[in-house]
């Protein structure tokens, strides 16, 4: 890379230090022989927030030999800029070509970003289809929530990491050195990359079952985590406490293809904690899994990290609460440290469509959370709902509006001199997306007409709500979101066809282009309604169905059926519901 010509590139684009490097912490190895680029196909901002990313960082750079670098999609003004120059795009710690690695990969955790990592590839001029790529090039691979269904990326992937990558990806990077060392061809070492549990290689369409780190208490974690030179999403110490989610709501693909729960001691919390925030200097402490009130120490965790932090002046925060949990005194703990908003999940208006989606709250809970919350001294709230679920009704649509009302109610009907600056109830509504691995897999999205005048009610309906404000998701991203979670590889062409006509960062408002999304489908004789807005039969196969992530399909029918009946079934905490099928009884005893 010629830095010369890079320093001048960089005064010419909005925010140069997404591709500086040098952050405090940065990893340096200079006499490694192995290069692993760690991708995020999005911009800084967002893939330095991410902390499965920086878990893999520091597992892939514990290894002897082995280099691990970052690289992010580059903002529309530096591709720009990389093409015009002339140069490649390039990893922030060493400036190298991603062509020159032995290993790229990309963590995926949203389906609109995969016309980015074409971007990336194209600028290190690495052939979009595995099947062009030469021996000389790297391995392509990817990791990530999304790869449950790997169909629409696998022509472009040589192998896809299926569940937890802190152990596969150092397997997967052994593989590779072994067969360099060996001088085994590129398909050779694609055939002993199957031989690795949850790595699918779409070449060999080889049958996969989900990887699963069984000790989580014992897995490496971010070691020295980076800090970086300029603001990003989540610019804190993040906590994993635990992984996995019991509740089964029938919506949440997390909740079922992390599963077991798998929780972290409150003594190796609290080392993680110190270590972190004494190597970073950040002022504040994230508590972080799927569900966070359900951590089976958190009453003792909480007191304790917190009296430890508050000493430093580092604040604790929970970034998404159970509407159900018992957290009172904790609430008021915290608030004494910083003051900010909570976050709850209602997900529907009416207990009815709660129970369809087993969501297993009541409006009491709900308002028993929040008096606690405002009683405690807080004043923002925000609820988290979706429309568009199955069997939603606009009474449904209308019981947001209701239950935002009954919420503000509870704020004004306390003391005067127990309310603070005042409320700021934030209400947003996300468009359901049907997603793999979940009851409603099956299930159709709603139309964009019916969406629109879904989200016409709730806007109706909420006028008068004193102190609250909504947000509504855009229903056509929605809409395309559906069609990559449950798409087949036919939809890889589409990616390129949309990549063609411009579309990059698909998932940011000011750059998503339906129009030219549209004319993609059209060009592949593909339509999005075939994907998005069809009913799947219980007895089709689907386009995941070589994919084991060891919740079973016989399960999730049954959680389907029951959900159109407004049955719930309990969280597996208090019951074994048997989602895992006899072969992997094992797994309910990971703890």
């Amino acid at each position: 890379m010629d830095k010369l010509l890079l320093d001048k590139l960089l005064h010419r684009v909005e925010k140069p230090a997404r591709y500086t490097g040098g952050e405090w912490n940065m990893v340096e190895k200079p006499d490694a022989k192995y290069h692993f680029a760690l991708c995020f196909p999005d911009v800084y901002e967002i893939g330095m927030s991410h902390l499965g990313s920086r878990i893999l960082y520091h597992v892939l750079n514990e290894m002897e030999d082995v280099y691990c670098e970052r690289a992010y999609a580059p903002w529309p003004d530096m591709e720009r800029e990389l093409t015009k120059a002339g140069l490649p795009l390039f990893s922030l710690e060493t400036k190298r070509n991603l062509r020159d690695f032995d290993v790229v990969g990309f963590s995926l955790l949203y389906e609109m970003c995969y016309t980015n990592i074409l971007t990336m590839l194209k600028l290190c001029n690495i052939p979009f289809y595995s099947n062009e790529r030469s021996e000389d090039e790297p391995l392509i691979i990817c990791g990530g929530p999304c790869t449950v269904n790997p169909e629409p990326i696998a022509p472009f992937m040589d192998a896809v990491v299926i569940g937890d990558g802190e152990e596969a990806d150092v397997e997967l990077m052994r593989a590779v050195i072994r067969a360099k060392e060996l001088g085994q061809s590129r398909d050779e070492l694609l055939w002993e990359l199957t031989k690795i549990e949850g790595v699918y290689v779409p070449k060999l369409k080889n049958p996969v079952r989900r990887r699963i780190v069984r000790d989580l208490d014992k897995a490496p974690y971010v070691g020295r985590q980076l800090v970086p030179h300029m603001g990003i999403v989540h610019d804190r110490v993040a906590i994993e406490v635990m992984r996995g989610c019991t509740r089964g709501c029938r919506f949440c693909q997390a909740g079922y293809i992390y599963r077991p729960v798998r929780e972290r001691t409150k003594e190796t919390l609290q080392k993680q904690a110190q270590e972190l925030v004494n190597c970073t200097g950040y002022d504040e402490v994230s508590l972080l899994s799927l569900s966070t009130g359900d951590y089976s120490a958190l009453h003792e965790l909480l007191p304790e990290v917190m009296d430890r932090m508050e000493k430093q002046r580092v604040s604790v925060a929970l970034p998404s609460l159970r509407i159900d949990s018992v957290l009172k005194d904790d609430l008021e703990k915290m608030q004494s440290v910083r003051k900010a908003g909570l976050t709850f999940a209602p997900e529907a208006g009416t207990q009815r469509l709660r129970d369809v989606i087993n969501k297993n709250v009541t409006e009491a809970d709900l308002l028993r959370a929040v008096k606690d919350a405002f009683e405690a001294g807080w004043t923002g709230v925000k609820l988290y709902f979706m429309i568009g679920l199955p069997t939603e009704t606009d009474e449904d649509v209308r019981g947001i509006a209701e239950l935002a009302r009954k919420v503000s109610g509870v704020y004004y009907s306390l003391p005067h001199e127990k309310r603070s600056k005042g409320l700021r109830i934030t209400v947003s509504v996300a468009t359901f997306v049907p997603k793999p691995f979940t009851p409603f897999q099956w299930s159709p999205q709603c139309t964009l007409d019916e969406i629109v005048r879904k989200q016409r009610v709730l806007k109706e309906a909420m006028k008068g709500v004193r102190g609250a404000e909504l947000h509504c998701h855009p229903s056509k991203l929605s809409e395309l979101e559906a069609c990559f979670s449950r798409g087949d590889e036919r939809l890889a062409k589409v990616v390129i066809s949309a990549y063609n006509r411009g579309c990059r960062f698909d998932s940011w408002a000011e750059h998503f282009k339906p129009d030219m999304w549209a004319e993609a489908f059209e060009e592949n004789g593909l339509t999005l309604g075939e994907y998005a807005h069809r009913q799947r039969d219980l007895e089709e196969e689907l386009p995941w169905a070589h994919i084991d992530v060891v919740v079973t399909q016989d399960y999730l029918k049954r959680e389907y059926q029951k959900a159109l009946k407004g049955e719930t079934t309990d969280d597996c905490r208090n019951q074994c519901n048997g989602c895992f099928g006899k072969s992997y009884e094992d797994y309910c005893r990971i703890s």
